[in-house]
């Protein structure tokens, strides 16, 4: 579901075409037809700045020159635009030297490892992610033999657990982090149910902040516990050290998106209530998930992290000896 392209390929363009003859017989480059065309479209603030000192009070203003729009409405109105040579000795009009046609091009043109490419992004509906790819992929082998040359066909995707896998080089950790993310859910639509605020795209977006937030969270929580082992108290003392040490930083944290989301929330000025539904899901989330995060957490650690974490050092060598167990690591 939700299969769209992030390439925009028809944006509205205009194309200019210079008659170079004529050009060079009126003394003018095109050069100097396309900066009088950005100085009239675009302004000249970056090309030629100017400033003006207001004497009143002292400060410097920037002056820029440009058309206003609604001066150039028209193809015969973009035509009157005057052309002035580098030297300034003439002036010209430049429908004098050009021809204006419409056209489409690219609006967003993305490369990886130097090559152009067109991202052609999907969600999935009432199936699981692997089945879904393993369709997508049968439908792409078809089309692989009749790509151009050069061309290709990759399915790329991205899960936060792996990430989180490979940061703490543990499966469990990841894990236990995760176990505040239903409490943020939870959150989430109970504060839309008791508000009457709908599923919407405001609405998602403050729950995938609220379940970010959380997430860094009890990532803070997980780590500083799994310091406390490696200083010599068990898995029990280690959680209930966590989760009296960073209570502070984490309710602070929490604190300072939910009075910032509150206005938002609320809907206050004009407008306001197209925003509301993000602010009353990130603090629907936030609201659960810090004691998901400060009591669920540390006992989901107390339960399964039983076995001492290994740190860097203690990971490379156990590495090493898997791999060759008459090697000996210096």
């Amino acid at each position: 579901v939700d299969v769209h392209i992030r390439q925009e390929m028809g944006a509205p363009t205009v194309d200019v075409n210079v008659d170079r003859t004529k050009a060079d017989q009126a003394g003018l480059t095109e050069r100097d037809l396309a900066n009088s065309m950005f100085i009239s479209l675009s302004s000249s603030g970056q090309v030629a700045p100017n400033q003006w000192l207001n004497p009143a009070n002292g400060v410097s203003y920037q002056i820029t020159v440009q058309t206003p729009q609604y001066r150039i409405d028209s193809f015969d109105a973009l035509k009157r635009t005057p052309i002035t040579a580098t030297n300034g000795a003439t002036t010209q009009l430049l429908d004098n030297f050009v021809s204006l046609h419409r056209t489409e091009t690219p609006a967003l043109i993305n490369h990886y490892n130097v090559q152009p490419l067109y991202d052609v992004y999907a969600n999935t509906d009432q199936r699981d992610l692997g089945g879904v790819a393993a369709d997508i992929d049968r439908v792409l082998d078809g089309f692989q033999s009749h790509l151009p040359a050069g061309s290709s066909l990759k399915v790329r995707g991205l899960l936060v657990y792996l990430l989180m896998v490979v940061n703490f080089q543990s499966w469990l950790d990841p894990f236990i982090i995760l176990m505040a993310i239903p409490g943020a859910l939870s959150g989430i639509l109970w504060m839309l149910f008791l508000t009457g605020t709908t599923l919407n795209v405001p609405s998602l977006m403050g729950a995938i902040m609220s379940i970010g937030v959380a997430t860094a969270n009890s990532i803070l929580l997980v780590v500083f516990a799994n310091d406390e082992r490696f200083a010599g108290k068990d898995h029990f003392g280690a959680a209930l050290s966590a989760g009296h040490t960073r209570i502070r930083p984490v309710i602070m944290t929490a604190l300072a998106m939910i009075i910032g989301m509150l206005p938002m929330a609320l809907s206050l000025g004009e407008g306001g209530e197209q925003n509301a539904p993000l602010g009353r899901a990130v603090i629907g989330g936030l609201i659960v998930a810090t004691f998901t995060t400060l009591f669920f957490v540390p006992v989901v650690y107390s339960y399964l992290r039983k076995q001492q974490p290994l740190d860097q050092d203690e990971q490379i060598e156990h590495e090493w000896h898997e791999g060759d167990p008459n090697a000996e690591l210096l």
